[in-house]
C-alpha cells in the first residue's frame, strides 16, 4: 500500500531530471522521515505527523522546480520590464491604427455605421494577438536563451522628475474622436447622405471626382493629425517644434479645402438637381465663399490659440 510519503515522492520526482531522481528521492525521503520522527518523538501520532510534514513541504511541483532550478513563471524579472515596456508601446499604437484603417475601408465599401463595430472588433483582436505572441516570445527567450547582453542598471537610467502635464487627456480623446469621425464621414457621405435622387438613390455631398486625389490626400492628413495628437499627449507639453508640425498639418488640410471651395470643386454638381437654390451659380459661389471663410477663420484661430499655448508653456519651462 502506498503511503502519503510514497505518493508525495512520486509526484515530486516526475518533474525532476531523470539522472537526479534517485539522489533526490533518497535525500527527500530521509528528510521526511527525520521530520516525522521528530514530531512522533514529541508524542504526536505518526500518521498526523506525516500529513503535517508533507503539508509544510507544500506543492510537490513547486518543490520539484526548486530541485531542478526551474522557474515557474512565464517571464522572470530579467526580461519583465523590457516585455512590459514593449507591450505598452505596441498596444498604445498598433490596435488603434489597424482598427481605424479597417473602419475606413469598410465605410468605403458601403457598410455604414457598422464599420465602427468592425474596426473595434479588429482592434481588440490585434491587441490580443500582440499580447499573446509577444508574451510567448519572451517566455521562450526566458526558458532557452542564456541571460546575457542586458546592461546592468545604473543611476544614469533614473528618469527625470515628471513635469506638470499641460496636455489634457480629455482634450486629446475629443480631438482624436473628432478626427476619426471626420475620416469616417468622407467615404460615408459617398454612400449615404441626406440628399437623395427621386428613385431613392444617394447623392454624395462632395464631388465624387475628388476621390481621384484630394479626398485620399485629406484623409492622410487627418490620420497624421490624429497620430500627432497622441504624440503630443505623450510628450505632455507644447514646444515650438510641435507647433511647427501642427501648423503644417493645419495648413495641409485647410488650404486645399479653401481652394476647392472657392473654385467650385468641393461640392457635388448633382446637388443642384435636388436643391434648386444650388442650381444657380451665384448661390454656389456664395456657399463656397462661406465654406472658405469659415475654414480660414478656424485655421487662424487655431494657430493663434496654439501660438499662445506654446509661448506660455515654453516660457514656464
Amino acid at each position: 500500500m502506498n503511503t502519503l510519503t510514497d505518493r508525495y515522492l512520486a509526484a515530486t520526482l516526475r518533474s525532476v531530471p531523470t539522472p537526479r531522481r534517485e539522489e533526490i528521492a533518497s535525500e527527500l525521503r530521509a528528510s521526511i522521515e527525520d521530520m516525522i520522527e521528530d514530531r512522533a518523538g514529541s508524542g504526536q501520532d505518526a500518521t498526523v505527523a506525516e500529513r503535517e510534514v508533507l503539508t509544510e513541504l507544500g506543492n510537490p511541483d513547486l518543490l520539484a522546480a526548486r530541485y531542478a532550478d526551474r522557474r515557474l513563471q512565464l517571464i522572470g524579472p530579467t526580461y519583465y520590464l523590457v516585455w512590459l515596456r514593449l507591450l505598452k508601446l505596441l498596444l498604445s499604437l498598433v490596435p488603434a491604427i489597424v482598427g481605424t484603417v479597417v473602419a475606413v475601408v469598410d465605410v468605403a465599401d458601403g457598410k455604414g455605421f457598422g464599420a465602427i463595430g468592425s474596426g473595434i472588433g479588429v482592434a481588440i483582436q490585434v491587441a490580443l494577438q500582440i499580447a499573446f505572441w509577444l508574451t510567448l516570445t519572451f517566455a521562450l527567450i526566458e526558458r532557452f536563451k542564456p541571460i546575457s547582453g542586458l546592461p546592468d542598471w545604473t543611476v544614469d537610467q533614473l528618469p527625470d522628475v515628471p513635469a506638470h502635464r499641460n496636455i489634457s487627456l480629455v482634450d486629446t480623446i475629443a480631438s482624436v474622436v473628432m478626427l476619426v469621425a471626420t475620416i469616417g464621414y468622407l467615404p460615408l457621405q459617398h454612400f449615404q447622405s441626406w440628399v437623395h435622387e427621386p428613385d431613392g438613390g444617394n447623392i454624395p455631398i462632395l464631388d465624387p471626382t475628388l476621390w481621384s486625389f484630394w479626398l485620399p490626400a485629406l484623409i492622410v492628413v487627418l490620420l497624421a493629425t490624429a497620430v500627432f495628437e497622441i504624440v503630443k499627449y505623450r510628450i505632455g507639453h507644447w514646444s515650438w517644434r510641435l507647433f511647427g508640425v501642427k501648423a503644417v498639418l493645419s495648413l495641409a488640410f485647410s488650404l486645399p479645402l479653401i481652394w476647392l471651395a472657392l473654385s467650385d470643386r468641393l461640392l457635388n454638381p448633382a446637388l443642384g438637381d435636388r436643391l434648386s437654390w444650388l442650381a444657380e451659380g451665384d448661390n454656389r459661389n456664395t456657399l463656397g465663399a462661406v465654406i472658405a471663410v469659415g475654414t480660414a477663420v478656424i485655421l487662424v484661430w487655431d494657430l493663434i490659440d496654439t501660438t499662445t499655448k506654446t509661448r506660455r508653456q515654453v516660457a514656464g519651462a
